[in-house]
């Protein structure tokens, strides 16, 4: 087991994130590790303060906004590390985070990727099985490391062993927005490599605080909702084939367009958008389309 973390590098991706969410993001990572901001913009604002401030800290621009999963292989691509932790710039790693990281640096534990669990209970799990009837509580335990054996954990906060990939485009980078994760975890399970929840690498997560764009409630519901049928259809496609993914999502579909009618005529502005970007992104991806919405600046 490594006693430093030169075998580790992490990689967050921004969006013109608000400064004080980077910093409080920055802050809470042990001033030893290195870092990686790609920013999913042609100019990082921020550049001078950041890298003034947090000397461990290098900065790069993809040069257009790429999402969560083409950001996050960029980013490895600038790394050389064995190990790599993938972070969102809305998250805080609690005391300890990276003194209990260190247990699983370590070339004889057996691992693809590792999640952090949530310092308060969230809307939703930090980890969990793709049979919906399995919970945490199901879980096999490796009691000595604190570590849930599970089929995916989500993506805010992900240490990835280099190691067990044959290059670093880790990430479907046909997703936008969601599913990125659930996508990776169910790869490595189809390829019987292990994933695992760790109840010691804590995290608050600020939630949607990534983008200063996000700040506009129209625009967080618009991009949400579109992306998040988007790539649930596609999600499915891609691993159950075009006529399961029509079966589970067919229903939402329906579902969407009756609400947007109904929000329409009662004049809910914020019902009626959110309906409509999800029955718009769900046909875009069952007609084959791109995942292309962006909001604009």
């Amino acid at each position: 087991m490594s006693n430093n973390f030169s075998d580790l590098s992490i990689i967050i991706v921004t969006y013109k994130t608000n400064l004080s969410v980077l910093e409080k993001c920055l802050s809470s990572i042990d001033p030893t590790v290195k870092i990686v901001i790609i920013e999913n913009s042609t100019k990082f604002i921020h550049e001078d303060q950041i890298s003034n401030n947090y000397r461990n800290v290098s900065i790069f621009c993809s040069g257009e906004n790429t999402g969560y999963g083409r950001g996050n292989n960029y980013g490895l691509q600038k790394i050389d590390t064995k190990y790599a932790l993938i972070l969102n710039p809305d998250i805080i790693c609690e005391k300890n985070y990276f003194e209990n990281l260190k247990n699983y640096l370590n070339d004889e534990l057996d691992f693809s990727v590792i999640g952090s669990q949530y310092l308060d209970n969230e809307t939703y799990a930090p980890a969990g099985f793709f049979d919906s009837d399995l919970s945490l509580k199901d879980a096999s335990y490796i009691k000595d490391l604190n570590l849930a054996k599970v089929d995916w954990v989500v993506g805010c906060s992900m240490l990835i062993n280099l190691k067990k990939f044959k290059n670093k485009l880790i990430f479907d980078e046909n997703f936008f927005l969601f599913f990125e994760e659930f996508d990776l975890c169910k790869f490595l399970k189809k390829n019987g490599e292990k994933v695992y929840s760790s109840t010691k690498l804590i995290v608050n997560h600020l939630g949607f605080k990534s983008s200063t764009d996000l700040n506009d409630e129209i625009n967080l519901i618009k991009l949400r909702n579109w992306h998040y049928m988007w790539s649930y259809f596609y999600y499915h496609k891609k691993n159950d084939g075009y006529f399961k993914a029509l079966k589970v999502s067919y229903g939402k579909l329906l579902r969407s367009l009756f609400k947007t009618i109904l929000f329409t005529l009662i004049f809910n502005k914020t019902e009626r958008t959110k309906y409509f970007y999800r029955f718009t992104g769900l046909l875009s991806s069952m007609i084959g389309k791109k995942s292309f919405f962006r909001i604009n600046n």
